[in-house]
């Protein structure tokens, strides 16, 4: 007959539920995340999910402060470190209690911010206003469709609103609107708007022949 197999004891079934959680943070935010489990119990290193510290199980974790009665911190961060490569990394280490309420490991996540800070400085770059010049006068003294973008918007933002929820209603009080402002002078001004507004070119006719009548 063969002898059932140990079953874990709770504390080292809570290791492995931890180690599990690791793995699905470490997956979760794949390649930029690592997730470093120590141990409190042998202030060893448990567990490493998708290692970028390159720090090997079982060295020493140094986190004996996290065991005394009084560590009352359960997420302590978020903090950034320099990796190895130079690289930013930003931590958060969440301290994991025992059945008893004791302090039994701390998880640590550790997010490369790296990529994320380039990729802000680029957009940054691109985004610049520094080398943009006023709008020539010639190009635009007869920019008729700048000059309804620009009202238009103006009109919605008074009002809180946004094209895609205009209703009909709207959309007549908005056509009057820009028709006080001179918008339909414009050479297929009255296209225009129609196409921006999403509504037919007849119903904008319609609501500037009400005017005229």
């Amino acid at each position: 007959m063969t002898a059932p197999e140990p079953s874990l004891a709770p504390n080292d079934a809570a290791m492995d539920n931890y180690r599990a959680i690791a793995d699905a943070i470490a997956t979760l935010f794949f390649p930029h995340a690592e997730v470093v489990l120590h141990d409190l119990r042998t202030q060893k290193v448990d567990y490493i999910a998708n290692n970028l510290s390159k720090r090997d199980i079982g060295d020493d974790s140094a986190l004996e402060d996290m065991l005394g009665d009084d560590t009352g911190e359960r997420n302590i961060g978020p903090y950034e470190k320099l990796n190895w490569d130079g690289q930013k990394i930003r931590s958060l280490s969440t301290v994991l209690r025992d059945g008893q309420g004791q302090p039994l490991a701390v998880l640590c996540i550790n997010l490369n911010i790296s990529l994320f800070e380039n990729a802000k400085a680029a957009l940054d770059l691109f985004l610049s206003p520094s080398k943009l010049i006023p709008q020539p006068d010639s190009l635009f003294r007869d920019d008729w469709q700048e000059r309804i973008n620009t009202f238009l918007h103006s009109w919605l933002r008074e009002r809180q609103l946004s094209l895609n929820v205009l209703t009909r209603d709207h959309k007549r009080e908005l056509v009057l609107a820009l028709h006080a402002e001179g918008a339909f002078k414009g050479k297929s001004a009255s296209n225009y708007v129609a196409n921006v507004l999403n509504m037919g070119r007849a119903t904008v006719y319609k609501h500037l022949k009400e005017l005229k009548g």
